[in-house]
């Protein structure tokens, strides 16, 4: 099994084949996990890419982006004398 390269962003991912993939599984997601990439390949096809998720950056959240521009009804808050009964429990 050849050893991951040392910077795995400029080189290009690796070529494996799918017996040696399916062999050696746990230590190709070990290596994926520490940012290695592969490809996996059958009869020199690409029929799989494995490498590391991308790094997702979540958009800071900035409080009071929204004040202003959402509206409530006036009568929001007003349940009509039908459902407050029937949460009562009492006759209509």
């Amino acid at each position: 099994m050849a050893a991951p390269a040392q910077d795995n962003k400029a080189a290009p991912p690796q070529r494996v084949g799918v017996r040696e993939f399916r062999g050696n599984l746990t230590e190709y997601l070990r290596q994926a996990r520490q940012g290695a990439s592969f490809l996996v390949m059958s009869r020199d096809q690409v029929v799989a890419e494995l490498g590391p998720p991308p790094t997702a950056e979540r958009p800071r959240r900035r409080p009071g982006t929204l004040r202003g521009k959402i509206r409530m009804a006036p009568d929001f808050d007003t349940l009509p004398p039908d459902v407050l009964a029937a949460m009562e429990g009492s006759d209509a």
